[in-house]
């Protein structure tokens, strides 16, 4: 008898040769360009990310010792360091948030290091550390924990998000999934995820298999998403089944992975799962990829 599959390994071959062959062109889809027209904005000479014009407008008049120059915008900080870059920062998102430009504030904070490394170097102090919202509002790079769900036979489990969340709210998304904080590891946040999402009481980091990052940058209604999904694989058994906690998931589905790769085709996914997915296949590489994080 031959040995078992792993589930991963399961999952795929269950597919037809079109949907392996949809899921392997999903890199060629991760990264779309910047839209034309929209700047590069730099502080202390490290590049943040990208605006647009109008965002931009709002940075010169709102942000101390921020000023366009031909081609991009430059935050030039008369005392560089990180704990004055983050207050003056914090207070021009505050700002924006007050004029009602900036939606869906958390009260969480999100690190920004100026080196992109796959998973972060944490033990590197961050350039800045500001509210969550703000990374998308103006384009810098976040970091997020993305977990697929495999059970023995290469079912996926997957939930679908409450309709109260602020991003991709009703959508489908991997088996949780969530943003790395600041102060915390990208294990950590995992293990978090999973006791408050989908309610899995007990696991270790031994129960977790690292699979790698994938980065995804798209254009989304609040501004330049660019992000650095930190993706692990765990097998759930079956006689394990995930109950959410939080609030932040309205169901779980147990889907086939023919299932899967139509819903994903038919948009009801959400883009980040499709890709932590084919990242859990080994469909994707990092460039910048680091030993597992602890």
């Amino acid at each position: 008898m031959p040995p078992a599959l792993a589930p991963a390994q399961a999952f795929w071959s269950r597919l037809s040769r079109s949907q392996q062959a949809w899921l392997v062109q999903l890199k060629h889809a991760v990264r779309q360009p910047v839209p034309s027209g929209w700047l590069d904005w730099f502080g202390d000479g490290v590049l943040l990310g990208h605006v647009s014009h109008e965002r931009a407008g709002q940075l010169v008049a709102r942000l101390p010792h921020c000023a366009m120059q031909p081609g991009r915008l430059v935050w030039q900080t008369p005392t560089p360091n990180r704990l004055h870059r983050s207050r003056d920062l914090q207070a021009f998102l505050a700002q924006q948030k007050t004029l009602g430009h900036l939606m869906g504030w958390r009260d969480e904070f999100f690190c920004l290091w100026a080196q992109a490394t796959c998973p972060p170097s944490l033990e590197t102090l961050p350039w800045l550390c500001v509210e969550r919202a703000g990374f998308r509002h103006l384009g810098m790079m976040s970091h997020a924990v993305h977990i697929n769900g495999f059970l023995p036979d290469g079912d996926l489990w997957c939930g679908r998000r409450a309709d109260s969340k602020a991003t991709d709210p009703g959508m489908l998304d991997n088996l949780t999934a969530g943003g790395l904080s600041a102060g915390e590891t990208p294990l950590r946040t995992a293990l978090r995820e999973l006791q408050e999402e989908a309610g899995l009481d007990g696991l270790q980091a031994a129960d977790l298999s690292w699979v790698g990052g994938v980065r995804t940058e798209r254009l989304e209604p609040q501004g330049w998403h660019d992000e650095q999904l930190l993706v692990y694989n765990l097998q759930v058994p079956d006689t394990r089944l995930p109950v959410n906690r939080d609030g932040e998931v309205q169901a779980f589905l147990r889907l086939s992975p023919g299932e899967v790769v139509t819903r994903m085709q038919a948009g009801e996914f959400t883009p980040d799962a499709c890709a932590s997915l084919a990242r859990g296949l080994g469909l994707m590489t990092s460039r910048l990829q680091r030993p597992a994080p602890s």
